[in-house]
C-alpha cells in the first residue's frame, strides 16, 4: 500500500475546492502599555482628590481649634485678699481660719514647701505662695506672725535674713465661678508648671512609646490585647494619648469605623504640625476627671483642687498618680466613693513607673502606703457667699457681656473681706436669736446686713438673711422696703445747705399737721412716735430724737422737689414719687440703696459708688479693666459736717443712745434709726470713720413684726461694732466751720456752725 504524502500549498496560494479549510481569524492586537499605565493614574487620581480634600478639611479644623480658643473658661471670682501688718486687729484662730481655707496644710513640727504652716502658740509659722495679684507678683516667703491677745505684735520674714514685713499679702480665696454654659471647670496649667513625676506616671499607664510613635502605635495596640488578656480585663488601652486628645477634644465617643478612621488621621496630623509637649500640655488640660455637681472637672488643674484643695505644683508622688490613675474611669476610680478601688488603680499605676524605670520601688512601696489624702469636700462647690457673689455679676454685667463672663476664664478681684464677713455673719445670726427670743411678736424673723468702707466705698461684707449659703432671694440686692426715718438726715441737710436760714440751733414747730389732698380730699395727718408734740425745739434735737411733726414741717418749708434732688445727691438712682409721706420714709429702697445713700454722708459728703470689684484680670493674669475709686463732690463740707454731728447726737443721746451705752466712750459713732408703720421694717444706718453698716430686720412677707430701728436693727448694728472695734477718729472740722458754746436745755453744749451764722439761744434770742 502506497502511503500519499500531502503537501502544504504553498504560502499565497489558494486552496483547493476539494478540500477546503476555514481561514484563521486575525490575531488580536495588543494595546499599548501606556494606556493602561494612563487610565490607572486617572482611576488613582479621582480617588485621591476627594480623599485629599476631606484630609485637608480634617488639617484645617484640627490647626483651627488647637491653635484658636481651645476652651470656654469659667471666670473666678476671689475675695480681698487677707493683708497682715503690725498692730492689726486680728487673732492667731482668724488666721489659722483663713489659711485652711484657702488650701494650706497644718504641719506639726517642719516646713519645707509653700502652702504649709505651723501654729505654736501665739505664733504662726507659714510658707505662703507665690501669687499674680493685680499690682503685683508676690514671691514666696517664710514668715513668722506673733500675736498680743487680739492684735498682731510682729509680722517677719524669717529666710534668708530675718527682717520685718511691713505687710504680708496672703493670696485670695476663690468664693465664687461663673460657670460656661456647657458646665464645665478648668485650670489651665502650662507645660513648664507640670510635675515631672505626673509625666511619668502618665507615660507609664497610657502611652510608654509617646515621645517615640507618629500618632498611632500598632505596638501599643498589641502591648495593650495581650496585657488585657493575661488580667481578664481591661487594665490598659491601646490608644495613644494624641488618639485620646483626639477623641476628647474633637471627636464624639461613638464608637464606629469612620470614628477611629477620623481619630488615627487627626491624631496623625496633630504630631505632624505640634510637638510632643503642645500635646500633652492639652492632653493634661483637657481630660475629664470627675464630676463636681453639674459642672465636669477637666484637667489636672483643676482635679488638684477638686481633690487635694491645693494646686497641682504642691502635690507628692502618691497624689500625682491617683490622678493619672483616674483617666481610664473618673466615676468608676471616685476616690470619695470608692477608696479601696481608687487606692489599688493608684498602686497599679505605681508598679508601671517601677518597671519602666521612672521610680525606685522604694519609693513607689512608700507612697502605698500614703492615705488618699483626699478632701472630704471639693472647695470648689463650698462657694459659702452666693448673694455677694450676685452683686458682683450684677456689676460686672455693665462692662462685660455675659458669653464673656462664661468663657473667658476672667480673674475677678473683688472687696469681700473674709474676717469682717464671718464676723457679721456670726453677729446677725446671733442677733436674731437673740431678738426672737425677747420679742413674742418677733418670728419668723430675717434681715440683710451690708458693711461698707465709710471713704472708699467697697463692700466687704454682707449678710443674706439667716440661711447663709441660700442662693435664692437676695435681699441686700432686691429687697425693697420702706426705709422711714432713714429719709429725715436727707430733709435736715437740705436745710443745713440753706445756712443764712437754717444752723443745728434753728428752732423747729413740732406741732400737729395737716396735708389735704387736692385731687381725693384726703387729710394726712402724720403722729409723732410718742403720740405728742414738743413744740419748739432746736433742729439738732429734732433729728436726734426723730420727730416726726418737726420734720414734716421742714420737709414742706424746703419743697418736696428740693428733698427730692437731695435724695438724687445722696446716690438714689431709682424714680419715686414725690408726696408728703415721702418726708416719712414711705420711699422703699434695698439695703445696697440706703448704704449707697448714707455713703456720701460718711465720706463728707462725696459720692462714692459703691463696689464689689477691684480689679479683672485675664486667665492668664493679664491687667483687664481696673474699677478705680471714683468720687463725686455732691455736698459741701460745711453743711455735710453739721449733719454728721447731728447724727452722732442721734447715737448719744437720742433715739440710738442704748448703743451708745455698750461702745466706748472714745468710740465716734453716728447713725439713725428707722422705723415703719405697724413696726412692719426696723432699720439702723451708722457710721464711723472706717465703717459703714446698714442693717435691717423684717419678714419677707411684710408683716409687723413688733420692733423699732432702736429695739431691732440697731441691737445687731452695735454688736457688730462691739466685735470689730473698727477706728474711729473724730472728722476733721472743715474750714469754713467753727464751735461755740451755747446752752440748750440749761446744759452747755459745744456745736458746730458755719462761718457767719447766728445760733438760737434756750430762750428763743439770737447770738453771733
Amino acid at each position: 500500500m502506497t502511503q500519499t504524502i500531502r503537501k502544504r500549498p504553498p504560502s499565497g496560494s489558494r486552496p483547493s475546492r476539494k478540500n477546503p479549510t476555514k481561514p484563521k481569524p486575525p490575531a488580536p492586537r495588543r494595546r499599548a502599555p501606556y494606556f493602561h499605565f494612563k487610565w490607572r493614574w486617572l482611576i488613582f487620581i479621582l480617588v485621591m482628590i476627594p480623599i485629599g480634600m476631606y484630609i485637608s478639611w480634617l488639617d484645617v479644623k484640627v490647626r483651627e481649634q488647637f491653635e484658636g480658643k481651645r476652651w470656654a473658661l469659667p471666670a473666678r471670682v476671689y475675695a480681698s485678699p487677707l493683708e497682715i501688718y503690725t498692730g492689726m486687729r486680728l487673732t492667731p484662730v482668724e488666721l489659722t481660719e483663713e489659711l485652711n481655707a484657702i488650701g494650706y496644710q497644718k504641719f506639726s513640727d517642719q516646713l519645707f514647701e509653700p502652702g504649709g504652716y505651723i501654729r505654736q502658740g501665739d505664733e504662726v509659722y507659714i510658707v505662703t505662695r507665690a501669687f499674680k495679684f493685680w499690682d503685683a507678683t508676690d514671691p514666696s516667703r517664710m514668715v513668722r506672725v506673733i500675736f498680743s491677745k487680739e492684735n498682731v505684735l510682729s509680722v517677719d520674714e524669717l529666710q534668708p535674713n530675718n527682717r520685718p514685713i511691713a505687710l504680708l499679702r496672703l493670696e485670695p480665696r476663690l468664693i465664687g465661678k461663673i460657670y460656661p454654659t456647657q458646665h464645665e471647670d478648668r485650670i489651665l496649667v502650662p507645660y513648664k508648671e507640670v510635675p515631672p513625676l505626673l509625666i511619668k506616671a502618665l507615660i507609664a499607664m497610657e502611652d510608654r512609646t509617646f515621645f517615640e510613635h507618629w500618632g498611632i502605635s500598632f505596638r501599643g495596640v498589641v502591648r495593650a490585647s495581650v496585657e488585657n488578656l493575661e488580667a481578664g480585663k481591661v487594665v490598659q488601652g491601646g490608644s495613644t494619648l494624641t488618639q485620646q486628645l483626639v477623641k476628647n477634644f474633637y471627636l464624639t465617643s461613638e464608637k464606629t469605623l469612620e470614628r477611629k478612621i477620623n481619630e488615627a488621621l487627626m491624631a496623625l496630623l496633630l504630631e505632624w504640625h505640634y510637638s510632643k509637649e503642645q500635646i500633652l500640655e492639652a492632653y493634661l488640660n483637657e481630660i475629664f476627671l470627675g464630676q463636681d455637681g453639674n459642672n465636669a472637672v477637666h484637667g489636672m488643674g483643676m482635679a488638684a483642687w477638686f481633690y487635694f484643695n491645693r494646686p497641682l505644683e504642691e502635690l507628692k508622688l502618691p497624689e500625682l498618680a491617683l490622678l493619672v490613675s483616674l483617666i481610664r474611669g473618673a466615676s468608676y476610680y471616685d476616690p470619695r466613693r470608692y477608696p479601696d478601688r481608687a487606692s489599688d488603680r493608684r498602686n497599679r499605676v505605681l508598679d508601671l513607673m517601677v518597671e519602666q524605670g521612672m521610680i525606685k520601688a522604694t519609693e513607689a512601696d512608700f507612697a502605698k502606703t500614703s492615705r488618699l489624702g483626699i478632701v472630704e469636700k471639693p472647695s470648689s462647690i463650698e462657694f459659702p457667699y452666693p448673694a455677694f457673689v450676685e452683686v458682683v455679676r450684677h456689676q460686672l454685667k455693665r462692662d462685660y457681656q455675659e458669653k464673656d463672663l462664661r468663657s473667658e476664664g476672667l480673674q475677678i478681684f473683688t472687696t469681700l473681706n473674709l474676717v469682717m464677713q464671718r464676723q457679721a455673719e456670726r453677729v446677725f445670726l446671733d442677733g436674731l436669736k437673740k431678738l426672737q427670743k425677747s420679742n413674742s411678736q418677733a418670728r419668723r424673723l430675717q434681715g440683710a446686713m451690708v458693711v461698707t468702707g465709710s471713704a472708699n466705698g467697697e463692700i466687704v461684707a454682707m449678710v443674706n438673711g439667716k440661711t447663709l449659703r441660700f442662693e435664692g432671694f437676695n435681699r441686700p440686692l432686691n429687697a425693697k422696703r420702706s426705709i422711714g426715718s432713714l429719709i429725715k438726715p436727707a430733709i435736715y441737710l437740705t436745710a443745713l445747705e440753706d445756712s443764712k436760714r437754717y444752723n443745728l440751733t434753728t428752732l423747729l414747730d413740732d406741732s400737729p399737721y395737716q396735708w389735704k389732698d387736692k385731687v381725693t380730699g384726703k387729710i394726712w395727718e402724720p403722729k409723732n412716735y410718742d403720740f405728742r408734740s414738743h413744740g419748739h425745739l432746736p433742729l439738732v434735737s429734732a433729728l436726734a430724737n426723730s420727730f416726726n411733726l418737726a420734720t414734716v414741717r421742714l420737709g414742706m418749708q424746703m419743697g418736696l422737689e428740693k428733698v427730692g434732688k437731695t435724695l438724687k445727691r445722696l446716690g438714689i438712682e431709682r424714680d419715686f414719687k414725690l408726696y408728703p409721706s415721702m418726708l416719712l420714709g414711705s420711699l422703699a429702697l434695698t439695703p445696697l440703696e440706703v448704704a449707697q445713700m448714707y455713703q456720701t454722708i460718711a465720706s463728707g459728703g462725696f459720692r462714692v459708688p459703691l463696689r464689689a470689684i477691684r480689679e479683672v484680670l485675664t486667665h492668664d493674669g493679664q491687667p483687664l479693666q481696673r474699677y478705680p475709686l471714683s468720687v463725686e463732690q455732691s455736698f459741701d463740707a460745711a453743711p455735710m459736717f453739721l449733719l454728721n454731728y447731728a447724727l452722732q447726737q442721734v447715737v448719744r443721746k437720742g433715739t440710738g443712745r442704748n448703743v451708745a451705752e455698750r461702745l466706748p466712750e472714745d468710740m465716734v459713732l453716728a447713725g439713725k434709726t428707722g422705723t415703719t408703720n405697724d413696726y412692719i421694717d426696723s432699720w439702723f444706718a451708722g457710721f464711723c470713720s472706717e465703717l459703714l453698716i446698714v442693717t435691717w430686720v423684717g419678714r419677707d412677707d411684710n408683716k409687723p413684726m413688733g420692733l423699732t430701728g432702736g429695739s431691732g436693727a440697731m441691737v445687731i448694728w452695735g454688736d457688730f461694732i462691739l466685735a470689730v472695734r473698727p477706728e474711729s477718729l473724730p472728722p476733721t472740722t472743715p474750714n469754713r466751720v467753727e464751735w461755740r458754746w451755747i446752752t440748750l436745755g440749761n446744759q452747755p453744749v459745744r456745736i458746730p456752725f458755719i462761718l457767719g451764722q447766728g445760733s438760737t439761744m434756750a430762750d428763743g434770742s439770737w447770738s453771733r
